[in-house]
């Protein structure tokens, strides 16, 4: 007996020593939220970093257009490209549309009726089919989430989450445009993969709402501009 009260005493402070006042065996899932939560912080301060750099880059090559003919015209032609690369706001009539999961509340009564889990949540190709019907519905403008659509943005999913922009978001997902908001709501309804998305809405109570408006401002996209590889979204 004292030899074992021993060694359960040196493991004991070799615990406490290895541990040094943590938890030995932390939750992983808690890991992952803490190291989401750290790399968001990081990315917005980078975010804000480079939101300094582009006024100061702006500010300089202001101040060397002022004396260079040639720097004026490249700037000149540089602002007529702002508005269709998505750099500047967009006002205008338009529509948004939402899309949600099934309500927790009712996803275990559709399981028990033979419903998969896929079937209860928002995919990658549900938010592309609402994204590919308004641009071909006339869209000028387009933000998923807030964030501008660029000729770069691409649409992923993450389990039932949304990455855009280096950014997780989570249901309901909001898509607005702006533009003709007849041709954009005749638009939804012709098109094939939200009309197979209205069937699961309809199956199972998956969210999916449209909304007009008279007047509506889509912000100007500000994140980086290099190609790195994504895949366009229109």
């Amino acid at each position: 007996m004292p030899v074992t009260a021993g060694l359960a005493g040196l493991l004991l402070a070799t615990s406490a020593v290895t541990a040094r006042g943590t938890e030995l065996r932390s939750s992983r899932a808690l890991d992952v939220t803490q190291l989401i939560q750290r790399q968001q912080r990081t990315l917005d301060g980078l975010t804000h970093d480079e939101a300094s750099l582009r006024v100061q880059i702006s500010a300089a090559t202001a101040a060397a257009a002022a004396g260079n003919g040639t720097i004026r015209e490249l700037r000149r032609e540089a602002d007529r490209l702002l508005g269709p690369a998505g750099l500047t706001a967009v006002v205008g009539p338009g529509v948004s549309v939402s899309l949600d999961d099934v309500p927790r509340a009712e996803q275990q009564r559709d399981l028990d009726s033979g419903a998969q889990p896929d079937d209860l949540v928002i995919h990658q190709q549900d938010v592309q089919g609402v994204v590919n019907a308004l641009w071909a519905g006339g869209a000028d403008a387009m933000t998923i989430m807030g964030v501008r659509v660029i000729g770069t943005t691409a649409v992923r999913c993450v389990g039932n989450t949304l990455l855009l922009q280096g950014r997780v978001y989570s249901p309901p997902f909001v898509v607005t445009a702006v533009g003709n908001r007849r041709r954009l709501a005749r638009a939804l309804d012709a098109d094939q993969a939200v009309q197979i998305f209205r069937q699961y809405v309809a199956a199972y109570g998956l969210g999916y709402h449209v909304s007009i408006h008279d007047n509506v401002r889509l912000s100007a996209y500000s994140g980086p501009l290099e190609l790195s590889g994504v895949q366009a979204a229109s």
